[in-house]
């Protein structure tokens, strides 16, 4: 068994920016998502939007200025001085990027298109490349300056986390010794639009979990990791395993019996070389959807039971799509951190009313804590298409 160190970790959502903000609104049981009509004129939604001030991009080529590499970029600048290192340590040829993302930058399309509707032209500074799905990737290897491998995965809501799964097989391979590796997403008309025509959408905040469950609330954000073969020191947290599987159960719904999802859980303890009963907490994919929590809680009881501490961070970010598992990892690798002595836990924001239908989970109550550090945590991340993935992160000490 190998680990795969990651050695520091940036991240932008709607709870706020770097590792305070994020951590305090989280413990504290402060969401992000609110109410909004900035992507929806005809009508007020929750959504998980991103306030805080992005990087200016004017020192970047036009084809790669958009919200999501800007979201990028504050996440980045987070981690900066890490990344650094590692380039001169290793190398720049010896560097990679591996992001995930779905939306990469449609929302200047978008506001290109509304243009040409009201003045029969495209801006003139409109470049169609700002949305091809790797222009993070690209944005990052040219702003950080490396040589190694620079790609994208885009397989919807697993997509960062198959990010991160190829960040450690290219230090498997060794092809690189350093990876920047996580996820972005930005909130655009195409996405809101896109799910509320699924009747995914809640006009409520999302209820995971609940009887009165009725869909997702989505978001936007970045996280990034350095992920490196050693550890920095011996509190660094490691990617442990992971699992992926792919279903094609359906377009848009999962497998209600869930087998992909156990498939990959099941491969990332295996790889991790941990028993089920190891795991501490489960950050859940918990998107508050009828078919999903259903599928993802009795996947849950079966294979770890009901007494594992559980919670769905959905409600504090709001769904982030490309990015949810990149964010998620980050938030666990916050709860992991030493200043955490006490294990408190990503609290589970609900109305309190279970689903008779589903397992009576250990769902996460506000103020909770395990009373001890965090040693391991699964998080797991379901797409359309039946695309699954679980990340296993763990404590090196």
């Amino acid at each position: 068994m190998s680990n795969y160190y990651l050695n520091a970790c940036g991240i932008v959502c709607a709870l706020g920016a770097g590792h305070a903000q994020v951590k305090a609104r989280l413990f504290a049981g402060e969401p992000g998502v609110a109410p909004t009509r900035a992507w929806t004129p005809d009508r007020e939604l929750p959504l998980g939007r991103v306030l805080t001030e992005l990087p200016s991009m004017d020192h970047l080529p036009p084809a790669l200025r958009s919200r999501n590499n800007a979201l990028v970029l504050a996440a980045l600048a987070q981690i900066r001085p890490a990344v650094d290192a590692a380039i001169a340590r290793h190398g720049a040829d010896r560097v990679g990027v591996v992001i995930g993302t779905s939306t990469s930058g449609i929302g200047e399309t978008e506001h290109a298109i509304r243009a040409y509707a009201t003045e029969g032209a495209l801006p003139a500074d409109f470049q169609y490349d700002r949305q091809e799905m790797g222009s993070p990737a690209v944005m990052l290897a040219h702003e950080l300056g490396v040589a190694g491998p620079a790609y994208a995965h885009s397989s919807a809501c697993s997509s960062s986390a198959k990010a991160m799964a190829s960040a450690a097989r290219l230090i498997k391979m060794g092809l690189c010794d350093a990876v920047v590796t996580g996820g972005a997403d930005s909130l655009c008309t195409f996405t809101v639009a896109g799910f509320a025509s699924l009747e995914s959408v809640s006009a409520a905040p999302c209820n995971p979990m609940s009887a009165n469950r009725y869909g997702i609330n989505i978001g936007e954000g970045a996280a990034l990791f350095l992920m490196t073969a050693e550890a920095d020191d011996d509190t660094s947290v490691a990617l442990m395993g992971w699992g992926e599987s792919s279903d094609g159960h359906h377009m848009s719904a999962p497998d209600p019996t869930g087998a992909g999802a156990a498939l990959a859980m099941t491969q990332a303890l295996q790889r991790a070389g941990v028993a089920a009963g190891e795991v501490d907490y489960i950050n859940m994919h918990g998107t508050a959807t009828p078919q999903n929590d259903a599928m993802e809680s009795r996947v849950i009881a079966a294979l770890f039971g009901t007494e594992v501490p559980v919670s769905s961070t959905k409600p504090f970010t709001g769904h982030t799509l490309g990015a949810a598992a990149a964010i998620e990892a980050a938030l666990c690798w916050l709860a992991m951190q030493d200043d955490n002595q006490q294990g408190r836990l990503p609290p589970h924001l609900w109305d309190g009313v279970p689903d008779p239908e589903l397992p009576r989970l250990n769902l996460v109550a506000p103020g909770a804590a395990l009373g001890r550090p965090l040693r391991r945590v699964l998080s797991s991340s379901f797409a359309f298409g039946g695309s699954n993935a679980a990340l296993l992160l763990g404590r090196v000490s």
